[in-house]
């Protein structure tokens, strides 16, 4: 579904955050002024995307996480400023500016929120996302990295290394990454542990894959706390 196929009945209300967010944490601007990059596929790389004034909250508040990958949003205990990020990404003014800046109407699909705090050596393999994703927004919540590419997320050309590649993304506080799926969307990062905090919001074709998702990560989080991987 294109974008044009919305027609012009769009709410302007749609090109900021609500009112209830008077102070929101999400620098919009920041991400309206950034690039999309359409080789090797579509997608954005912004930086400055968090409100300087929200940063410490947002450090405090991050969630209380000690396994390696991914927690959906019910998983974990939001609360404060950082709450506040999760709803302004999952708000339906974040899904607009996002779909005029991508070309795309998200606003049919539903999203799937998840957050990252612990990266293990094998996380980050060079891939493309399944079929059931339509886009993926990663926002970066780390307050410095080093230089030498180690977790560092790629745009890469293929499946079989992290070289060559279009650009490395600093997971840096306040960076954001977004990028359409397609068969030719491979990204990955080269290897890495310890902390490596994220935040990821994914749109979904549908609320099905959503709920097989979330049951598939459930597992995956219990056989951690079993085994300890």
């Amino acid at each position: 579904m294109s974008l044009a196929s919305t027609g012009a009945d769009a709410s302007a209300a749609r090109h900021s955050l609500p009112d209830i967010w008077a102070d929101p944490v999400i620098n919009l601007d920041a991400v309206r002024a950034a690039e999309v990059s359409r080789e090797p596929y579509t997608y954005m790389l912004a930086s400055d995307t968090l409100s300087h004034a929200a940063v410490p909250a947002l450090r405090a508040e991050f969630p209380h996480i000690t396994k390696p990958g991914f927690l959906t949003v019910d998983e974990v205990s939001l609360k404060g400023r950082f709450k506040q990020l999760v709803d302004e990404i999952e708000s339906p003014e974040f899904s607009e500016v996002m779909s005029r800046k991508m070309g795309l109407d998200l606003h049919p699909y539903p999203r799937l929120t998840t957050i990252r705090k612990l990266s293990q050596l094998r996380d980050g393999p060079p891939h493309v996302d399944g079929k059931s994703k339509i886009m993926t927004v990663l926002f970066y919540l780390n307050d410095e990295w080093g230089d030498n590419g180690a977790g560092r997320l790629r745009v890469l050309y293929g499946p079989k290394n992290f070289e060559p590649y279009k650009v490395e993304v600093p997971p840096t506080m306040g960076t954001m990454f977004a990028f359409l799926r397609s068969e030719t969307s491979w990204h990955g990062h080269p290897p890495f542990a310890g902390e490596r905090k994220v935040v990821q919001t994914a749109w979904i074709r549908d609320q099905h894959e959503v709920e097989r998702k979330k049951k598939r990560n459930a597992t995956a989080q219990f056989l951690k706390g079993i085994f300890g991987r």
